[in-house]
């Protein structure tokens, strides 16, 4: 059995493929990535797959019997790009695909939720066995402002007090890795997020405890939010995107208490303590 992997060089694709050479042969294990060149330090055979080229994408599938799609980072493309991959499996003959979508993409007022919900319906579609990871918040999308929050004095964000229940890309990387060389995971699919959720206030009393700097949490109005991240130079969209993301999670849209990532990777999820002090 082949199993393939997209954006094997993205931040979780990468581990992926690492944690997938513990328990997959080499030679049965091919990256999928727009330039292989990038892909030569992963140790395994790598294909150009560009999710925009769809009249390459069958090519590049041939001998492949599980996917996992990594959901494209182009936010406004990633439904063209999802059915242009799609539409490559049908003809390529994959039997199995893993996609990784949004936690409660069904309910979620995420941004983002409409593309992932819509990508999850063209599988069911599709005709192909299939098997949805419905992915939370990674905690490296708030510790990597760790940083920035020491040199400006504040941990900033519009999150409130809402519950975020996230975790590490590598519990999300082990996970797919897991459905990936199991057995009867046809049709199943998987709300995934961290054991202990917490507010920003008590990521910012974390950063204090760890480095003896007073650092607050500032809760700000979204506009004010977006601003200011645009002031740091991310792209007004961008900006914009990133502060209605922390709004939807103050309504509770990055909580969930079911513990299914834990369970299927057999272990506690990376702890946030753990991630911070890796941040600093």
């Amino acid at each position: 059995m082949k199993i393939a992997v997209t954006g094997a060089t993205g931040q979780l694709g990468q581990i992926v493929i690492e944690k997938l050479k513990e328990r997959v042969a080499g030679e049965n294990m091919v990256a999928l990535v727009r330039t292989p060149e990038k892909a030569a330090n992963l140790g395994v055979e790598a294909r150009a797959f560009d999710y925009t080229k769809a009249e390459e994408l069958a090519g590049a599938l041939e001998g492949i019997d599980k996917l996992l799609l990594i959901s494209g980072n182009e936010i406004g493309k990633r439904l063209e790009q999802h059915t242009n991959v799609i539409a490559a499996a049908q003809k390529a003959g994959v039997k199995s695909i893993v996609y990784t979508s949004l936690l409660r993409a069904d309910s979620s007022t995420l941004s983002l939720a409409g593309e992932h919900l819509a990508t999850e319906e063209l599988l069911k579609a599709s005709g192909i066995a299939y098997t949805i990871l419905r992915n939370g918040w990674y905690t490296e999308n708030y510790t990597g402002s760790i940083a920035g929050a020491l040199a400006g004095g504040a941990f900033i964000g519009s999150a409130g007090e809402g519950k975020i229940s996230s975790a590490a890309r590598a519990d999300y990387a082990e996970a797919a890795v897991v459905v990936l060389t199991s057995e009867d995971q046809e049709g199943k699919v998987y709300e995934l997020a961290g054991d202990n959720a917490y507010t920003l206030s008590e990521l910012a009393g974390e950063i204090s405890r760890q480095t003896g700097k007073d650092m607050p949490y500032k809760n700000l109005p979204e506009e004010s939010y977006a601003e200011i991240l645009k002031s740091l130079g991310i792209p007004d969209a961008f900006a914009g995107a990133i502060a209605g993301w922390d709004v939807s999670a103050s309504t509770g849209d990055l909580f969930d208490d079911g513990k299914q990532l834990s369970t299927l990777i057999g272990r506690p999820t990376t702890a946030l303590s753990e991630m911070v002090a890796k941040a600093l």
